[in-house]
């Protein structure tokens, strides 16, 4: 039996499970299986390794991308360039490899609903999405900065968002959980009444379907994306990674 599986924190809700074990079964992919590997520390990861030889490659959610790199063996170019991995390949020596198709999946569903005037891009959040984000950004030659509760080189502050922010950025990007199921009457504290129908507000949580970031933004008149068919790119990407 052919072994695939999603490492997270509290993942009873995810797509990758659900969405793999349809594929496989559309397939007619017998041999193959998929589980969810839920882990409260970074540090379970050896083992979990070690216990599953038949695992034939890995999904990485939240909160592990970026503190699953020094588990791992080495990393594709742009995963090193990004600094988050969210698929594992295993080589034919049983070496973890880590890839990053976030990037891949955001840039093409980004992409089905971008338009000219569509200029600039604010990130909300600075974790392991974000950084895949940021990336997919510079391949579409899109100036961003990052908005985050703290100070930092290419960040502003929720605080500092104003009607100036929202005339110079065009697309506001959500890479934070805020509003992700069960959790959905969250939103990142951002100034919603600067939203306006030159707005682009894209949202990488697809459960629930339309966020309250998503709501609030199209009551505005912006135009409005969630994150699924962002997932569906990724997981095709990854299921690409690991029959290479």
């Amino acid at each position: 039996m052919k072994i695939y599986g999603l490492i997270g924190k509290n993942i009873s809700y995810s797509f990758s499970k659900k969405y793999f074990t349809e594929r496989f079964a559309n397939t007619n992919a017998m041999d193959c299986v998929y589980e969810n590997f839920d882990i409260d520390s970074i540090d379970d990861f050896p083992k979990l390794i070690q216990n599953n030889p038949d695992l034939m490659g890995l999904n990485v959610t939240i909160p592990y991308k970026e503190s699953i790199i020094p588990y791992l063996h080495s990393l594709s170019k742009k995963a090193t360039k990004i600094g988050a991995v969210n698929v594992i390949g295993f080589t034919k020596k049983r070496n973890l490899k880590g890839y990053n198709s976030d990037y891949y999946g955001f840039k093409k569903s980004l992409k089905t609903v971008l338009q000219p005037h569509h200029q600039k891009a604010l990130i909300l959040g600075t974790g392991g999405a974000s950084k895949a984000v940021a990336f997919a950004l510079e391949e579409l030659a899109i100036p961003f900065a990052f908005v985050s509760r703290e100070d930092h080189t290419n960040t502003t502050t929720y605080e500092r968002l104003n009607a100036t922010t929202f005339d110079n950025y065009q697309i506001i990007i959500n890479c934070t959980p805020l509003g992700t199921s069960p959790n959905t009457k969250e939103f990142p504290p951002i100034p919603y009444q600067f939203f306006t129908e030159k707005h682009l507000a894209f949202d990488l949580i697809y459960n629930p379907e339309e966020s309250q970031f998503l709501k609030k933004a199209k009551k505005k008149g912006a135009t409005t994306k969630n994150g699924m068919d962002m997932l569906i790119f990724q997981a095709e990407k990854a299921w690409e990674i690991w029959n290479r």
